[in-house]
């Protein structure tokens, strides 16, 4: 399965799903003018994905901002991640935040509360 990578913009953060390194992040701003354009790549990846997941996925969200369309895409990944959960895989999200971010910290445990998937929250400093 070859990899998904985009590079981060002003608007949109970098991605990089790849299940050959086990590797999969999503981290920097998402508050792309299209959302659904963006996001649909990583959408259609990860349910291919689903069809043939590695025994365990660690999947690292390190968002400095999102906005309330991408907050949607972020959910449908979420779900994705779920039904792999559910199919007997192991999930862990890991969800980065700056140590003095609540709002990002606080969208984590929301976002733990609306899926059944382990979460990991991590502090960073820049």
């Amino acid at each position: 399965m070859e990899a998904l990578k985009l590079a981060p913009s002003d608007d949109c953060p970098s991605v990089l799903l790849d299940k050959d390194n086990s590797t999969f992040k999503i981290s920097g701003k998402s508050l792309p003018e299209d959302v659904i354009k963006f996001y649909q790549p990583l959408i259609d990846w990860l349910e291919e994905y689903k069809t043939s997941p590695l025994e365990k996925t660690i999947f690292d969200f390190k968002l400095m901002y999102f906005n309330t369309a991408s907050s949607k895409l972020i959910l449908d990944i979420l779900l994705i991640l779920e039904e792999i959960k559910e199919g007997g895989r192991d999930i862990l999200i890991r969800w980065h935040s700056l140590s003095n971010d609540e709002d990002m910290q606080e969208a984590g445990e929301e976002y733990a509360d609306m899926v059944e998937v382990d979460f990991e929250y991590l502090t960073y400093d820049m």
